[in-house]
């Protein structure tokens, strides 16, 4: 069962008990990423993640380790383009502690100016690692390629001339802005003591009135293409077509066209390419839905020798789905991998709670586990074939990393397998 609690300063708080486990998980999430920063202060949603765990006014930040450690719980955070989380995971008898341990880095983190400048090498460290990952790499590309100058074509860690340049000011900045009772909501899932939403009216007592709230433009899909030379044994290609922001209700029949298409192992990609072929090692498709727009994507690693022969049976696959749509055994097959999934997913205290804290977060709704089965449940195939002619009514954008080919080869490759009359590859 879901309950949610809007306390007096107008924070959120969602808990769900779960009485069969003996763990229990606490997210603070706030609506605080790429998405709402500037070129200016690119990466300082990723920055403050990093120093809230860097010492409070009451533990260095060995001391939050060591006390995490010694409760045997499991302490962490990440940014995306829309939301910071904070969380832990617990035993139940440890919540108080661990409750404790995180509205103090909440509240109380120092910000110390040396450890911020110590941090900024960390994360420069942190983006040269991605950068010697074709295979992640690639896709911070993509987002790019698809999504141009908007914020959410930018990487969430940031680039180096703005992590530099940025001080102690410009955090708490952002922070008066993006950290306000409005803009955060507590997460609990699992076995939850009584008195819980006590502790966190106690814990989160002190948070401030709220401040001008985060504006953002909807983003216009770019369709750019993007060549990062680099010294690799494969070239990298993800491709990327408009998907369906979060808000919208065919957001289940998606997930349906992804698993066919090459969510799966027995999906058309996987099977045809590397199955029937041998052409790759790694194939696959996704779709990220953000809270204006989405981004149905692809990703493969092939040879540079390769690369025509894959993107070719890349279009042959789009074209079969956008023509002819799905089949009855493929729409099946998907529902019920969607399903089991999704079940077998909510067995865990931490994805419960980040199902709820990204829910009330970016939505302000919540479904139940049968409700979402329902709604697979109903999918069509005319419903899915009619998402895939809208994400496939265009060329894509596309981002391709490595070695072996030249910009003019990729683009004579592109445009041989582009679709007359304006339909994508």
């Amino acid at each position: 069962m879901i309950h949610r609690h809007v306390l007096n300063s107008g924070l959120r708080v969602m808990l769900e008990e779960i009485s069969s486990v003996r763990s229990v998980t606490i997210g603070i999430w706030v609506g605080a990423g790429s998405r709402y920063e500037n070129e200016r202060n690119n990466g300082v949603s990723h920055l403050i993640e990093h120093m809230l765990f860097k010492g409070t006014k009451k533990y260095t930040a060995r001391q939050l380790a060591e006390r995490f450690d010694s409760i045997g719980g499991q302490f962490n955070a990440f940014t995306s383009k829309e939301y910071t989380c904070y969380y832990a995971k617990v035993l139940d008898e440890h919540f108080p502690v661990a409750l404790h341990l995180l509205s103090e880095m909440f509240f109380h983190s120092l910000l110390d100016e040396q450890e911020l400048e110590k941090e900024k090498q960390v994360i420069l460290e942190e983006i040269r690692m991605y950068e010697d990952t074709p295979d992640e790499l690639v896709h911070e590309l993509l987002a790019k390629a698809s999504f141009g100058t908007h914020p959410l074509g930018a990487s969430v860690s940031g680039t180096q001339e703005a992590l530099l340049a940025m001080g102690r000011d410009d955090l708490l900045a952002f922070m008066q802005q993006a950290y306000t009772p409005e803009n955060t909501v507590v997460a609990i899932a699992g076995h939850i003591p009584s008195n819980a939403l006590q502790l966190v009216e106690e814990a989160f007592s002190q948070f401030s009135t709220s401040h001008e709230p985060f504006t953002t433009e909807k983003a216009a899909f770019s369709r750019q293409t993007i060549f990062h030379p680099k010294e690799t044994e494969q070239v990298h290609l993800c491709l990327g077509y408009p998907g369906l922001a979060l808000v919208d209700e065919r957001l289940h029949t998606v997930s349906i066209l992804n698993n066919v298409f090459g969510g799966s192992m027995s999906s058309r990609l996987f099977q045809r390419i590397r199955e029937d072929h041998g052409l790759a090692y790694s194939i696959f498709s996704y779709h990220t839905a953000h809270l204006e727009e989405g981004l149905f994507a692809v990703y493969t690693g092939t040879s540079p020798e390769h690369s025509s022969s894959v993107l070719a049976m890349i279009k042959e696959i789009v074209e079969e789905i956008r023509v002819h749509g799905i089949t009855d055994e493929e729409l099946n097959k998907a529902r019920e991998q969607i399903k089991g999934n999704l079940v077998l997913s909510l067995e865990s205290t931490n994805s419960r709670m980040s199902r709820l804290g990204r829910n009330e977060l970016l939505l302000g709704k919540h479904w139940s586990v049968d409700e979402l089965l329902e709604k697979l449940n109903r999918v069509t195939r005319e419903e899915v074939h009619a998402v895939a002619r809208e994400i496939f009514a265009s060329p894509p954008a596309f981002a391709v990393v490595g070695g072996g080919m030249t910009l003019d080869n990729l683009q004579r490759s592109f445009s041989t397998i582009m679709v007359d009359g304006g339909n994508g590859i």
